[in-house]
């Protein structure tokens, strides 16, 4: 799946918005482990990773050559500033109709519009796809998080108090939320 597209941000800054290619593999992988270090509010921490540059960049050129997932990158002033993507949750009947959403943002580019950027590409591409269904998961206490997912029109549909172990807060509620498309 491609996607394309260059906005400005909310300090005037340009931001592209592009498909991760075979070639972002590295780049991607460094990106990933920085975010997952910087939050505790993502699925793993950095040293659970055993994801080699080659094997992130077969990833990436799997998600490039699929029409029904994508893994789309943030990049501006040169460097890559957040991530997000779509899998499917699987290809038989009673359940192709649904994708699940990730998503990680670097610290440094919080609050810029970067995370509504992502969240909106990849709801358009989930679209495109053809899910009926997009779903996430987030942690109970990530407020901004959460209001971006409700302005986006998702909603809660259940939660599990004990849904991550965090290494550092015990554990995690998670919220689980759905937009029908």
């Amino acid at each position: 799946m491609k996607y394309y597209e260059k906005i400005e941000l909310k300090d005037g800054r340009e931001c592209i918005l592009r498909n991760c290619t075979e070639a972002d593999g590295k780049a991607v992988l460094d990106i990933f482990n920085l975010t997952h270090e910087e939050t505790d509010n993502l699925l793993s921490y950095p040293d659970e990773s055993a994801v080699t540059a080659e094997e992130e960049a077969s990833f990436l050129k799997e998600k490039e050559d699929s029409d029904r997932e994508i893994e789309i990158l943030a990049e501006t002033d040169g460097k890559i500033a957040g991530l997000a993507g779509l899998s499917s949750i699987g290809n038989k009947y009673k359940i192709c109709h649904r994708v699940d959403f990730g998503i990680s943002v670097a610290k440094e580019f919080w609050n810029l519009g970067i995370g509504s950027a992502l969240l909106s590409a990849c709801i358009s591409c989930a679209k495109e796809a053809g899910y009926e269904q997009i779903e996430l998961n987030v942690v109970a206490d990530n407020p901004a998080a959460i209001s971006l997912y409700k302005k986006a029109g998702f909603a809660e549909f259940g939660r599990n108090p004990k849904g991550f172990r965090s290494r550092f807060t015990d554990y995690q509620e998670l919220i689980y939320m759905l937009k029908e498309l």
